[in-house]
């Protein structure tokens, strides 16, 4: 069985991210979809919002299917994750050029820490690359709409946040 590691903040999940599993799923028979509470970064929702977030979104909006995607907290190098669930791939979700600098850099990291771990790059869909967890908390926060942008769990929890 092959395993995938999707790591992320997901402040919150976004339609961008959902593009990336799906894709994800089509490539690999399991995906972990690890959420991240590093310390370095400044999150909207606290790490158990996001797992909520996430799994409401991912199994009873969507209807994924709960074999086939594990959702989880970590706070460890990733390649360690993959380690503990036997994943050989890293997955990192690219929306412009401008993510590519960073990503190259981490994955030339993963793998200078473990030569066996790939990363792939997976794109989400084109109407979707634009959409950033940061733009959707500021749109809510200005009262604008949000529904093209992440499920309908997700709406209702960042309607009553702001």
């Amino acid at each position: 069985m092959k395993t995938a590691i999707y790591p992320g903040t997901f402040d919150p999940i976004t339609y961008g991210h959902i593009d990336v599993i799906k894709k994800s799923l089509n490539i690999f028979d399991k995906l972990i979809v690890a959420t991240t509470d590093n310390i370095d970064k400044n999150y909207h929702f606290s790490i158990e919002d996001r797992l909520s977030i996430i799994n409401n979104s991912l199994f009873k909006d969507l209807k994924f299917n709960k074999k086939k995607i594990e959702v989880i907290p970590f706070d460890t190098l990733t390649i360690n994750l993959c380690k503990k669930y036997k994943a050989e791939v890293i997955i990192r979700g690219l929306r412009a050029v401008s993510d590519f600098e960073y990503e190259f850099q981490l994955a030339g990291m993963n793998k200078k820490l473990n030569l066996n771990i790939e990363t792939m790059f997976l794109m989400s869909d084109v109407e979707n690359q634009i959409i950033s967890s940061k733009f959707v908390k500021e749109i809510a926060n200005l009262g604008g709409n949000i529904d093209r942008f992440v499920t309908k769990s997700t709406v209702k929890v960042l309607k009553n946040n702001f």
